[in-house]
């Protein structure tokens, strides 16, 4: 079984913000999404930066911060002083995005991803084609992939299944990926999360029937809330 690529692990429906973004209305969607970090896009959608949790307490703390006695700023850094203003006193997230972007390409393989991250102690990568945004892959992403059990010569195995699914959704402009969740277990797909409406329920069915190896469907999405319609 080939080794999947950032392209099959990666989630293509990465929640991202402008540059002129408020910092406290980006601190509430990223709690409201449970997110822990939003890359920052261009109009022209070329990746400009990433804002994660960690930039928003390390701008939280600086405020705290005294300011160094006037001896010690004899011997302080300009430019790094200056930086580190605007990341505290920052009103956008062009201000306190970091712009040192741990990525990878579509193609690198599952290895090649899990050894940047071992590298750069960082817990997600964003998938970069031409400077633009594809998609993200997170440690939870590459560790269902490094246990998945090795495919049989007479069927599909649960992993193979599920990423057979999620591929062929993400071919369909109709499906939410960005709120379905799909499991297998023993060849059954389990739809989860939440759906717009019985049509797409129906048609989310269909799609799972149609991939080699599924032997059941099992829709368990719940319609859409409100908030999540108004937030999409």
């Amino acid at each position: 079984m080939p080794m999947p690529t950032a392209r099959d692990l990666m989630t293509p429906d990465v929640l991202s913000v402008p540059p002129e973004t408020p910092i406290l209305a980006l601190a509430h969607l990223m709690a409201e999404r449970h997110v822990s970090a939003v890359p920052v896009l261009s109009k022209e959608g070329q990746l400009l930066g990433l804002v994660s949790e960690a930039d928003l307490i390390r701008r939280l703390a600086d405020e705290e911060e005294k300011a160094p006695s006037w001896f010690a700023g004899l011997f302080a850094d300009p430019v790094a002083q200056a930086e580190r203003y605007a990341r505290t006193h920052g009103v956008k997230a062009a201000d306190v995005m970091t712009t040192e972007i741990v990525s990878v390409a579509p193609e690198d393989s599952a290895a090649k991803i899990a050894k940047t991250m071992e590298d750069k102690h960082v817990r997600r990568v964003l998938v970069v084609k031409d400077g633009k945004l594809m998609g993200i892959v997170s440690r939870a992403d590459l560790l269902r992939a490094l246990v998945a059990p090795p495919g049989q010569a007479e069927g599909a195995s649960d992993e193979q299944i599920r990423r057979a699914v999620v591929a062929a959704m993400r071919k369909e402009p109709w499906v939410d990926t960005f709120h379905t969740v799909i499991e297998v277990k023993d060849g059954v797909v389990e739809i989860h999360g939440f759906s717009r409406s019985p049509a797409v329920q129906r048609a989310l069915r269909v799609l799972a029937e149609g991939v080699p190896g599924v032997k059941d469907v099992k829709d368990m999405t719940q319609p859409m809330p409100a908030y999540l319609y108004a937030a999409a």
